[in-house]
């Protein structure tokens, strides 16, 4: 292990990937042990929960986000992690919080702060952060924030833009107004779940035909590959930005389906970010699009067998990426 990595930073590794996490959160979960309360506090939100996932897959990160109040003093300790680079702007605003008792066995609500509003000045020093992170590495995946009020929909748009014009690969995995923004700048991969496209009226229904047409729909608005995650066993759907998919030289089909792994769920939550993680992270390693897609559903299933969010080990990850079926829609 290199100095860097015992301090929880990235090495200076092509395939780092930069992933914009605006401003996380603080979580507290109470878990039973034994007939006793077994109390977890970890920096939570979804860039979060895909750095932790894409940091046990190999691939360094660099975590851009905003820090401010209690929380974000304890976030600052919380967020460092192996193969993880924390680059942050000191801000006014307050980090978001929550408590969750889990010892039911469901996700009980005990207490939920939001986080504020970043001021003008705080989002341009996260633009300017994101913005220069991401074109020294050449890769940056944009996640969305816990709360809608706390940063507006147009800074994703001029991130994708301006990180897109200058030759960085833009990944997404966001819904409404920040997933309409985003497409101005052309993205290279999107991922929504089929929720996300029915709440944003984008798809009729959660019929495959009926998603499909939403996802070509995202094609036309700028999107390169796109992604929807579907709910249970149903598998997920992947419209390819007709490059080579299987890297043997040859186009891949237009609509494909990805086979999930069966296995029994323990908590559900997550799983979308988890194979969003695994594909940014895959594309960064080499791998074709068509491996990607199936090492993202090896870690949106993993995750669901499992209690902690973003997490699962490379090895399990791999093998079962080996089980996920890939094929033609249609």
């Amino acid at each position: 292990m290199t100095d860097k990595e015992s301090r929880g930073e990235a090495s200076d590794d092509r395939r780092a990937v930069v992933i914009f996490a605006p401003l996380p959160v603080l979580t507290v979960t109470v878990e039973d042990r034994s007939g006793e309360a077994d109390i977890h506090v970890h920096a939570g939100g979804q860039g979060v929960w895909q750095s932790r996932m894409m940091s046990s897959l190999g691939v360094p990160v660099v975590l851009c986000c905003a820090l401010g109040g209690e929380t974000g003093d304890v976030l600052c300790h919380l967020l460092p992690a192996r193969n993880v680079t924390v680059r942050s702007v000191p801000v006014s605003a307050r980090n978001g919080a929550y408590v969750h008792d889990r010892r039911s066995g469901d996700r009980d609500i005990v207490a939920e702060a939001d986080g504020s509003p970043l001021d003008r000045h705080e989002l341009d020093s996260l633009y300017e952060l994101t913005l220069t992170e991401g074109l020294t590495h050449g890769r940056v995946l944009l996640s969305g924030p816990q709360e809608d009020q706390v940063l507006p929909a147009d800074l994703y748009r001029r991130l994708a833009t301006d990180l897109q014009a200058n030759g960085c690969k833009v990944a997404a995995d966001l819904s409404g107004e920040r997933l309409e923004a985003v497409l101005a700048g052309g993205p290279d991969l999107i991922k929504v779940s089929h929720e996300e496209l029915l709440a944003d009226g984008r798809a009729k229904s959660d019929d495959a035909d009926d998603l499909v047409t939403a996802m070509r729909s995202l094609r036309d608005d700028g999107a390169g590959t796109i992604v929807v995650s579907r709910a249970g066993s149903a598998p997920a759907l992947a419209l390819l930005d007709g490059k080579d998919a299987d890297g043997d030289g040859t186009r891949g089909p237009a609509v494909v389906e990805v086979g999930m792994p069966a296995l029994e769920p323990a908590d559900p939550t997550g799983a979308g970010d988890s194979m969003t993680a695994g594909i940014v992270a895959a594309l960064a390693s080499g791998r074709s699009l068509r491996e990607a897609l199936q090492i993202g559903a090896a870690c949106g299933a993993l995750n669901v067998v499992r209690h902690g969010l973003g997490t699962g080990g490379a090895r399990a990850v791999e093998t079962l990426a080996e089980r996920v079926e890939v094929r033609q829609w249609k």
